[in-house]
């Protein structure tokens, strides 16, 4: 890892250094070291930079080229998904399970690989979620918890960080009512992070990463938007 700056805890967020310093390979490698602190981590997403690291590296920083980004507007539907949110009985809400969807999101994923979620992530995030920054959409059926996702919200931009499922569909069903959330409330960007056909399928662009901090630029100092859950619950079928 030469060639990348060397952080410490007690350094300031500032010392992040800027995203055209980079490596090309890994794709986006910024830096490593530093701290998750709710100051940190604001600091990092408004620049375009997020974490992600296994729990035996130090913390790795990331702004990688190109960037994959969902605009609301163009969520994709597929019909398959259309006959899921009609007749599945899900139903979605909005930061009632925020711990329970970060610790569904930790967990064991297909062939019995572990995450990147560490305990340290889940203590971070949860900061960021008792100051009102970090946000939890959930897929539910009955009372059974059985999709949803979690991200951060800056200004106008939507940095979403990961998701789960357990049924059928049940995160792309918390994805649609992300994506209607933004509508409602003005947020124009989902940051996607890494691009992958997963996300293309479901709507997804990518971006230079200079076109992408141009856009944020604008977005994280616009009003923010208050994210609260609606007065009634939303189910899974578009509206």
């Amino acid at each position: 890892m030469s060639g990348i700056a060397w952080l410490q805890k007690t350094d300031p967020p500032a010392a992040l250094p800027p995203t055209s310093l980079a490596l090309r390979e890994p794709n986006g490698l910024l830096a490593v070291g530093g701290a998750l602190t709710p100051e940190w981590l604001t600091h990092a997403y408004r620049h375009g930079v997020f974490p992600w690291y296994s729990g035996e590296q130090p913390i790795l920083w990331w702004a990688p080229d190109p960037r994959a980004v969902l605009l609301p507007s163009e969520f994709r539907i597929s019909r398959s998904l259309a006959r899921s949110m009609r007749n599945l009985g899900y139903a979605t809400r909005v930061d009632t399970a925020f711990d329970a969807v970060v610790d569904a999101c930790a967990g064991p994923r297909r062939g019995g690989a572990g995450t990147w979620i560490t305990y340290e992530m889940r203590e971070a995030y949860g900061a960021l979620h008792r100051r009102g920054l970090a946000h939890s959409i959930e897929t539910w059926h009955g009372d059974q918890l059985v999709g949803g996702l979690y991200g951060v919200a800056i200004g106008c931009a939507f940095f979403g960080e990961s998701m789960f499922t357990r049924e059928r569909d049940a995160s792309k069903v918390a994805l649609a009512r992300l994506a209607r959330e933004c509508l409602r409330l003005g947020v124009a960007l989902i940051d996607c992070q890494l691009p992958s056909p997963h996300l293309a399928s479901l709507g997804s662009r990518n971006l230079a990463r200079g076109d992408f901090e141009a856009k944020l630029a604008a977005l994280v100092d616009a009003e923010a938007c208050a994210w609260r859950q609606s007065d009634a619950e939303l189910h899974g079928e578009a509206r």
